[in-house]
């Protein structure tokens, strides 16, 4: 008989076994828990629950529903080919904290309270922060630093709302809430923080290309979709989600295509992407949910792909910028493949996985009558295939010869980087298997005369124009201004200033205090050998110190006889 277990704490256990084990055996390791927690999820009984006490209230650490299966599957199929990339090149410590971030991530799929989800909430921050610490440079640790000063501020509002809730209502469920009040309001806004949305989405470009070729790749799956996961469970079909999805999905497309940076490009194309899920859960329907779900699951795929290669440039040439790249295809072919395979994906290119989630998106859209929510989607997917399905892969394996002719990547590095491309291809071809494990029943087909003839379409153009405006796109070293200039550089000199006006006050402050104290001091310990002025110092008369004890001796015999 199967053990119920929550399946994340097999990947926890995983980043405890790393540290103590090396070569084969954490190969061995690497492989092993994911591939056990796969099998846990898939045959943990559908009503499978594990319930505890902790104070007043029960906590749910396994409750799993249709949606958190669905996540926990890819999660885990992720850490399992992560790991496989990683294995060779990620120090210890990257490989530890990303099974910890993954496992809590697994966790918040398997949660059914709130407090379960908070505390997996915050070992997340915890483990993707160290990942990005292990990237072993000034600017990963000043990033990591940032980024978690951004998760605690996200994870402080998510308590507050959690604890104000089951003060309203008395419950703790991971369920479908309300914004009937402040504290559902709060929860919201913790969750939208580690979706990176706004104007909270700058962390993602400025954290995730600073850690290493493989920490990338881990960061690109776990927090973002965690956090689609929730509102795909607490907040489905709330309207303000729609504009803020919107936002998100222009957003990464024009700070992508303003980038010189390869991995920043897809860092703003996370944001892009997970802004699509977010305007299909505002959206609501089934069909929208299943299209925000499926949509996750592919992203994941196709993103990972995708920073995979950037991150086998990034290892055998140690740059990353587009402007000193190009020509790669001459002697990282099977790189170069695969780049291209996860940027037809993203674009949604037809019979690829992008292109049977994301339609149902628009789909949803079109068949609630929200006109300018699908005119935009439209509109969104040809950016997306300028920034990510045409750019990334031309300025970094094409465009000029710089001459870089590096090797190409690891075996490790293919042999993940050929199961993601595999599967962009086979959900694409043969979407059924994904669309078998969406929440609700799928009665959708992607390959109609009408969606195929609009992809093409959208895709031709948007390739054309591309090429048009090519001389307008090519890449120099430029800085573009984001929301974390308040408070990288603005919110700096602030602190800095107040903190200055403080000191100065308190300066002085403290010099009136002592002064003050000298004076007290001179005027009562004053002992000038000449003439005593201090009233302890000079000499009193006799009949005054008589006087002084009889008062205390008087004193003393009123207490002693009350």
């Amino acid at each position: 008989m199967m053990i119920e277990f929550p399946p994340g704490w097999i990947i926890i256990i995983g980043a405890l076994l790393i540290p103590i084990t090396q070569g084969l055996l954490r190969q061995a390791v690497l492989v092993a828990l994911p591939v056990l927690a796969l099998t846990l999820i898939w045959t943990l009984p559908d009503n499978a629950l594990w319930q505890t006490s902790f104070l007043e209230y029960t906590l749910s650490p396994l409750d799993f529903s249709t949606v958190g299966k669905l996540f926990a599957t890819i999660f885990s199929l992720m850490v399992l080919v992560g790991g496989i990339y990683a294995m060779r090149t990620a120090s210890t410590l990257e490989l530890s904290a990303a099974f910890l971030y993954a496992g809590s991530a697994i966790g918040v799929t398997s949660s059914g309270d709130l407090i379960s989800v908070f505390i997996y909430w915050e070992l997340m921050a915890i483990g993707s922060t160290a990942v990005i610490w292990a990237g072993a440079t000034n600017s990963a640790y000043k990033a990591s630093m940032r980024y978690l000063f951004m998760h605690l501020f996200g994870g402080v509002i998510l308590m507050a709302g959690i604890l104000w809730h089951i003060h309203e209502t008395g419950s703790t469920e991971f369920t479908a809430l309300e914004l009937a009040g402040p504290a559902q309001w709060l929860i919201l806004i913790g969750f939208l923080v580690n979706a990176g949305a706004p104007p909270f989405s700058a962390w993602i470009a400025d954290a995730y290309p600073e850690a290493s070729p493989s920490g990338s790749v881990f960061l690109s799956a776990f927090t973002t979709k965690t956090a689609v996961f929730t509102l795909l469970i607490a907040f489905p079909g709330t309207s303000v989600l729609i504009p803020i999805g919107c936002f998100m999905i222009f957003y990464g497309i024009i700070y992508a295509l303003l980038e010189n940076d390869a991995r920043r490009i897809l860092s703003y194309s996370i944001v892009n992407q997970v802004g699509f899920m977010i305007t299909g859960i505002g959206i609501g329907t089934e069909m929208a949910l299943n299209g925000a779900a499926a949509h996750a699951f592919a992203h994941i795929v196709y993103k990972a792909l995708l920073l995979m290669t950037a991150g086998a440039v990034l290892y055998r040439t140690g740059k990353r910028r587009c402007s000193d790249l190009g020509g790669l295809f001459h002697s990282m072919p099977i790189t170069t493949l695969y780049g291209i395979i996860g940027a037809l994906a993203i674009s949604s290119f037809p019979f690829t996985s992008g292109f049977v989630s994301k339609s149902m998106i628009s789909s949803s859209a079109a068949y609630e009558h929200i006109t300018w929510v699908w005119f935009l989607l439209a509109a969104a997917s040809a950016g997306v295939f300028l920034h990510a399905g045409v750019k990334y892969p031309w300025f970094v394996f094409f465009q000029k010869d710089s001459g870089l002719r590096p090797d190409e990547s690891p075996k490790n590095m293919q042999f993940a980087m050929f199961i993601f491309a595999f599967l962009c291809i086979a959900l694409g071809v043969f979407p059924q298997p994904l669309y078998d494990l969406l929440p609700y029943p799928v009665d959708y087909e992607p390959y109609t005369a009408d969606h195929l003839v609009t992809q093409f379409q959208l895709l031709l153009f948007a390739g054309l124009a591309f090429f048009l405006l090519l001389p307008m796109m090519k890449r120099t070293e430029t800085i573009s201004l984001d929301f974390d200039w308040f408070y990288r550089k603005l919110g700096t000199k602030l602190v800095t200033g107040v903190g200055r006006k403080v000191y100065a006050v308190y300066a002085k402050q403290e010099q009136a205090f002592v002064n003050t104290l000298k004076s007290l001091v001179t005027h009562v310990y004053d002992t000038d050998k000449n003439k005593p002025k201090g009233s302890v110092a000079r000499m009193w008369p006799i009949e005054t110190m008589v006087f002084w004890v009889a008062i205390l001796l008087c004193g003393y015999l009123i207490v002693y006889y009350i």
